[in-house]
C-alpha cells in the first residue's frame, strides 16, 4: 500500500494549523497591530472589550478579526481606522468611531482596497467620514452593521456604504443615518442591496451611478434629503422597497433618470413631495406597486419613453401623474386611481371609460409653481372638470384605458 503523502496538504488547507491570538489588556498581545504583525493567513484574533488607538490597522492578511462586547477601535478624528489589503478577511464585532476628515482622501472607518471575497459584518460604526468603504472589490459582503454620522454638511460627510467599481456585491441588513448618501454605488455591478434601512441621510438614502446589473429588496428609505436617486445606470430592479417621508422642494421618493430597462415591482410610496421623478426613462416596467398620500404620484417628463404601468395603486396623493409634454409614449393599463368617476355597466372590474390622470391644473402648476396657491379653489375645480369635458391642454394619449374599479391588490 502506497503512502498518502496528500495527508498533511490537506490539513494545512482546511486550517488545522490555523490558530487564534487573544487580545486585550490582560491577555500577552496588549493591541491589536502586534497581533497582526505576529498573526499568518488564517489564524483569527479574539479582540477583548476595551478602547483601542491603533491609528491606522492596516490588514495585509487573511484573517478573522473579530470583536469580544464591541471593543472601541478610535481613529482620533485623524487616521483611517481599518484598511483591508488582503482577500478573505473578516471583520466582525467592533465599534470604530472617529475616523479623520479629509477632502483630499476618502478617509473610512472601514476600507477594503482592491481585494475578493472581504466580510465586513455586526460592526458598529459611528462619527466616520466614509463608514464602509469598497474599492475595486468583488464577491464582498456588508451586513448588519449599524452606521451613525452626524454632519451637517455635505461636505463633512462621506457616504456610509460607499461602493466604487466593484462586482457582486452583496449589502445586507445594515443601519443607516446621518451621511451624505446612506449608500453609494458608482461603476458597480451584478449587486444586491436587500434589507437595510436608510434614514435622515443629509442627501439620498440611496443612490446610484453608472451601475448596470444590480437589485435591490425589501430597503426602508425614509427621511432623506432627496429620497433615492438611480442615474445613468441599466437593468436595475427594484423590489418591494419603501419610500417614505421625503419632502422639499427638489425631494423625490425616487429619481430615476437616464435609466433603461429597469424593472419596479411591490414598492410603497408614501408621503414624498414627488414619490417618482422620471426623466430620460427608458422600457421601465411597474407593476403592483402603491402610491399613497403624495404631492406627485409620478412625474414623468417627455424624455421618457416606453414605460409601462400596470396594477398599480394611485390613492390620496395630490396629483397622480404630471408632466412637462403634450407627447407621451409611455403605456398606462389596469391600475387603481381613488380619483376616477367612471361606471362599469359590464360588471367587469373594468372602467368603460379611460381615466385621464394628468389634471389640467397640475400642467399649470408645472409652468407656474406659485399657481399653488389656488389649491382646492372653486376655479381649479372647475378647469379640471372643464378639461375632462373638452381635453385642450392635457396629454391626449396619456391615460389609462382599462381603469380597475377595484384596488389591484
Amino acid at each position: 500500500m502506497k503512502p498518502c503523502f496528500f495527508i498533511p496538504a490537506l490539513l494545512f488547507y482546511t486550517g488545522v494549523f490555523a490558530k487564534t491570538i487573544h487580545v486585550g489588556a490582560n491577555q500577552l498581545y496588549k493591541n491589536i497591530t502586534s497581533a497582526v504583525a505576529d498573526a499568518a493567513a488564517g489564524d483569527t484574533l479574539l479582540v477583548d472589550a476595551g478602547h483601542y488607538r491603533e491609528k491606522n490597522l492596516i490588514i495585509k492578511k487573511s484573517i478573522v478579526l473579530r470583536g469580544l462586547n464591541y471593543p472601541v477601535l478610535d481613529g482620533e478624528n485623524k487616521y483611517e481606522i481599518i484598511s483591508v489589503m488582503a482577500n478573505g478577511v473578516i471583520i466582525d464585532g467592533f465599534r470604530v468611531v472617529h475616523s479623520g476628515i479629509s477632502s483630499l482622501e476618502d478617509l473610512s472607518g472601514i476600507k477594503i482596497y482592491d481585494c475578493k471575497n472581504v466580510i465586513v459584518k455586526n460592526n458598529l460604526l459611528e462619527d466616520t467620514f466614509f463608514g464602509i468603504y469598497s474599492q475595486n472589490s468583488t464577491n464582498c459582503t456588508i451586513e448588519n452593521n449599524g452606521l451613525t454620522a452626524t454632519s451637517k454638511e455635505e461636505q463633512q460627510s462621506g457616504n456610509g456604504i460607499h461602493c466604487w467599481k466593484s462586482d457582486s456585491l452583496r449589502i445586507l441588513g445594515n443601519k443607516i443615518t446621518g451621511h451624505r448618501d446612506g449608500i453609494y454605488f458608482e461603476f458597480v455591478k451584478n449587486s444586491i442591496i436587500w434589507r437595510n434601512t436608510s434614514t435622515k441621510n443629509i442627501r439620498y438614502g440611496l443612490h446610484f451611478m453608472f451601475s448596470n446589473d444590480d437589485m435591490y429588496v425589501s430597503n426602508v428609505f425614509s427621511n432623506n434629503g432627496s429620497g433615492v436617486s438611480v442615474m445613468f445606470s441599466n437593468r436595475i430592479k427594484m423590489f418591494s422597497n419603501y419610500f417614505e417621508e421625503n419632502w422639499g422642494d427638489a425631494s423625490h421618493g425616487i429619481l430615476l433618470k437616464e435609466i433603461s430597462d429597469g424593472y419596479m415591482q411591490g414598492n410603497y410610496f408614501a408621503r414624498n413631495t414627488s414619490a417618482i421623478y422620471m426623466e430620460g426613462a427608458n422600457r421601465i416596467f411597474m407593476a403592483y406597486n402603491t402610491f399613497a398620500n403624495n404631492g406627485w404620484a409620478l412625474k414623468i417628463q417627455a424624455s421618457c419613453m416606453d414605460v409601462v404601468l400596470e396594477h398599480n395603486n394611485f390613492t390620496g396623493n395630490t396629483f397622480d401623474v404630471g408632466t412637462n409634454g403634450s407627447l407621451v409614449q409611455n403605456t398606462f393599463n389596469h391600475n387603481y386611481w381613488d380619483k376616477y368617476e367612471g361606471y362599469d355597466l359590464n360588471k367587469d372590474k373594468i372602467g368603460d371609460v379611460p381615466y385621464r390622470p394628468v389634471s389640467m391644473y397640475s400642467m399649470i402648476v408645472e409652468k407656474y409653481p406659485p399657481a399653488m396657491i389656488l389649491f382646492r379653489s372653486f376655479i381649479t375645480s372647475l378647469l379640471d372638470k372643464t378639461e375632462k369635458i373638452l381635453p385642450s391642454l392635457t396629454p391626449e394619449n396619456l391615460k389609462d384605458n382599462a381603469p380597475l374599479m377595484k384596488k389591484a391588490f
